[in-house]
């Protein structure tokens, strides 16, 4: 799942006035594909408010060079990698939306038909004196299954806080099913048979 997301310009807007609203300081600096270890813009808790913050995608993992830049809801509280970010230090990734390759190598796009800006849920930690992220998996729905068995958890606008500064709603936001998504495909390749 997941291995690279996008934020166009109408998102990195839509993304900068809602985070103005709840951060006056922040100044979005990236549009584009963000891939793993690259620096992204997250939001995570500051006090009792959501705070915009840049910050390295991937944990180190646990061979040298290779990284972990997903965590799976299903487990994420019983993996010890996951366990104590996921209860203490769980963040949002703001997204245009992401990407997914089906068996045959297509490449495919997903959405949100009724919003700018799709919320993915994640967590982070501190590695190598930084701060890291990962973005949490769940099952696919049935908008994303016929390309890919996982996809990102969303979350709804009026969930946001919530994930971030309430550790009860955490197991049950872990468990939900995410929004059905707009798919897009950048070709399909041609099958003779």
């Amino acid at each position: 799942m997941c291995g690279r997301y996008y934020v166009d310009d109408e998102t990195a807007r839509e993304i900068e006035k809602l985070v103005r609203d709840l951060d006056r300081k922040l100044q979005i600096e990236r549009t584009g594909d963000v891939f793993p270890s690259q620096n992204a813009m997250i939001l995570k808790g500051e006090g009792n408010h959501l705070a915009a913050e840049q910050m390295k995608w991937g944990f180190p993992g646990f061979e040298k060079g290779k990284l972990l830049i997903n965590a799976r809801a299903e487990s994420v509280l019983e993996r010890r990698t996951f366990q104590d970010s996921v209860q203490h230090r769980r963040c949002i990734i703001p997204a245009k939306g992401f990407y997914e390759w089906n068996k045959s190598k297509e490449k495919f796009s997903y959405e949100r038909k009724d919003a700018p800006v799709l919320f993915m849920a994640g967590c982070y930690n501190w590695y190598e004196d930084q701060e890291r992220f990962v973005i949490i998996t769940t099952e696919a729905n049935s908008s994303v299954a016929p390309v890919h068995n996982r996809m990102p958890l969303i979350l709804e606008p009026e969930e946001l806080k919530d994930w971030v500064l309430d550790d009860g709603a955490t197991e049950y936001l872990l468990h939900k099913t995410p929004v059905l998504l707009e798919a897009h495909a950048e070709y399909e390749q041609m099958r003779l048979f």
